[in-house]
């Protein structure tokens, strides 16, 4: 039961990430120093689809879903909903740089304004 929770702690985990990285830009807007912490996120974020790897968290996920004897889905919310998020069954090499290429876009769209809004006050 452990390790079920850990392996869905981690999915969660992995699901926050992803949205702090394609909308963490917006936090800057109230919280400056938060740049500090999203600008390395989006470059690792990119990096990932880029360069064709596997996030670490994903093995630490499948770690404790293989302690906790749980391979097959039993359908609770994370596994039905979040899971298919993060590991979609047509994901494809040409998709994930285009995934890659959207994380920068978005950010590069909210940081400028983030600074434009910054410049003004």
């Amino acid at each position: 039961m452990l390790f079920k929770l850990l392996s869905g702690f981690i999915v969660v985990l992995h699901l926050i990430f992803i949205i702090f990285v394609l909308f963490g830009a917006l936090l800057a807007l109230r919280w400056r120093k938060v740049i500090w912490l999203h600008i390395p996120a989006v470059v690792w974020g990119a990096l990932i689809e880029f360069l064709d790897k596997i996030c670490p968290l994903t093995p630490l996920e499948n770690y404790f879903r293989n302690l906790g004897g749980s391979e097959v889905y039993s359908g609770d919310f994370i596994e039905k909903y979040i899971n298919p998020v993060l590991y979609p069954t047509f994901l494809t090499r040409n998709l994930q740089l285009i995934l890659g290429l959207i994380v920068i876009a978005v950010n590069l769209i909210a940081y400028i304004y983030v600074f434009h809004k910054m410049k003004r006050t």
